[in-house]
């Protein structure tokens, strides 16, 4: 665990919860085996998004909709969360628990292969939660950037890969190294580009927290401009 687990287990007994649907959507998913945020997560979105207000959400990654649904809960009602999901067994689960929840009218949620919509999208967002493939969080950067507004805040879930991110490539599982690869990669450019302010935090499985400080970025290190 990248936080000693007993820490962990303190922290996250303080929590109180996130109401009776999520909780409930909590539990089926862990039994279920589906991936969803964790509970250092949990709590880390709700302060941001109480500080920060965001009225317009990009996230990249529905699965079953729960963190889609946790984030309409914990902001204004003119908040709009856009979300995107291309795994077909998971949509029609995120559509039912959606229209559970109470908050469809304020999620939109598109299907398909995310860099493919996102390449469609033209509004700008305040907020980008990055919580899909770890492996291809470095080709969805450019877009993701290219939508974020000056300002705006990515957040992107699971960058550190339960503490596979600081070990050799040789002690890395083979079947894992072209994304510890990539999220290596993914790293240095959020910390090596001027325009980007970037904080690395052991929240969960490790979160990445950029800020958008300027519209014309350019990394150094590796070269051209994004």
């Amino acid at each position: 665990m990248i936080v000693e687990e007993r820490m962990s287990v303190y922290l996250n007994s303080l929590d109180s919860g996130n109401g009776e649907f999520l909780d409930a959507l909590e539990r089926e998913a862990i039994a279920q085996e589906i991936p969803i945020i964790r509970p250092g997560m949990q709590s880390f979105l709700k302060t941001l998004l109480a500080y920060g207000k965001p009225q317009r959400i990009l996230e990249v990654g529905t699965a079953v909709g729960f963190s889609a649904i946790l984030m309409a809960a914990n902001s204004g009602p003119d908040c709009h969360i856009t979300t995107i999901e291309k795994y077909e067994k998971r949509i029609p689960l995120a559509k039912a628990n959606f229209e559970a929840s109470g908050y469809k009218d304020r999620i939109t949620f598109l299907e398909g292969d995310a860099l493919e919509v996102m390449r469609e999208l033209q509004e700008s967002y305040d907020m980008i939660f990055m919580d899909a493939a770890k492996g291809q969080y470095i080709h969805f950067l450019p877009e993701a950037l290219r939508l974020l507004k000056v300002g705006g805040v990515l957040v992107s879930d699971n960058v550190l890969q339960d503490g596979d991110i600081i070990e050799s490539h040789y002690a890395v599982e083979r079947r894992n190294r072209t994304i510890y690869k990539r999220m290596r990669q993914y790293l240095y450019v959020l910390k090596h580009t001027d325009g980007l302010v970037t904080s690395v935090l052991p929240v969960g499985d490790g979160a990445a927290v950029t800020v958008k400080m300027q519209e014309e970025l350019l990394c150094s290190g590796i070269g051209g401009r994004i």
